[in-house]
């Protein structure tokens, strides 16, 4: 075995050289970054839904990439595209998601409609100065719910673009009161300034844990909507890891 044979005699006639301490803390940093990185306890498959321009890739490219793409880079989806990233919902608990953004014209409804059944939940996303956009949410809601049956979707309803205030065509009170009627939460964003767009999605990953750990939601064979994670036996800290590397191991 070659492996232990080199360490066996590197450790016998000739002391392993000790990095400076800047550059071990930086190296046992961004080892320790990685795999934070690596932990998470559940996977959970979303999807984005609502009309074409209510500005749901520009939400998706801000909480997963921090930046606002604008109008003239964000051409319209064409099909489905596909977002990840970690949420940490309590301390050292993260969430994997997994992040579909669908195309909202017509023509693509066949292809988005097949992701449906295998999200757990998602965003439905209108432009609060778009009054037809609103008026299509129950619509987007039923087939939403008729494709993914019999699993159970968690929606979020988000009037986006809300730096738009003077131009709005729907009136706060009532797009709460269909959330309310819908049994969703209602929160208003916008990609351009980031105004609550981390919140529509913590409180959306929120929301489906806990029906997770109520066991309202759970795992199944050959759905694809939660999965649990990955989470290693022992896990080191960053001193332990320093002290581990110093051992002779002959």
């Amino acid at each position: 075995m070659p492996g232990i044979g080199a360490v066996g005699a590197r450790c016998r006639h000739r002391p392993r050289r000790r990095l400076p301490k800047a550059e071990a803390g930086a190296l046992h940093a961004g080892e320790e970054s990685a795999m934070e990185a690596a932990i998470w306890i559940y996977q959970f498959r979303l999807i984005v839904l609502g009309d074409s321009t209510v500005g749901k890739s520009c939400l998706l490219h801000r909480f997963t990439e921090g930046r606002f793409p604008g109008p003239r880079n964000s051409d319209p989806t064409v099909g489905v595209d596909f977002f990840s990233r970690l949420v940490e919902i309590e301390p050292g608990k993260r969430i994997k998601l997994q992040l579909w953004d669908t195309a909202g014209q017509e023509r693509f409804r066949s292809i988005t409609r097949s992701y449906y059944r295998n999200s757990v939940g998602g965003l439905l996303v209108f432009d609060i100065t778009n009054r037809s956009s609103f008026d299509h949410m129950s619509d987007w809601l039923d087939e939403a719910k008729m494709h993914a049956d019999p699993f159970q979707l968690v929606f979020v309803l988000v009037g986006h673009k809300c730096d738009l205030e003077t131009q709005r065509q729907v009136p706060r009170e009532e797009a709460e009161e269909l959330a309310s009627a819908c049994g969703m939460k209602y929160i208003e964003t916008s990609a351009k300034d980031a105004t609550n767009v981390e919140e529509s999605f913590t409180v959306l990953t929120t929301d489906i844990y806990e029906l997770v750990k109520k066991g309202e939601i759970t795992m199944q064979d050959g759905w694809e909507g939660v999965k649990s994670g990955f989470i290693p036996n022992v896990v080191h800290s960053s001193e332990e890891a320093a002290s581990l590397g110093d051992q002779c191991t002959c």
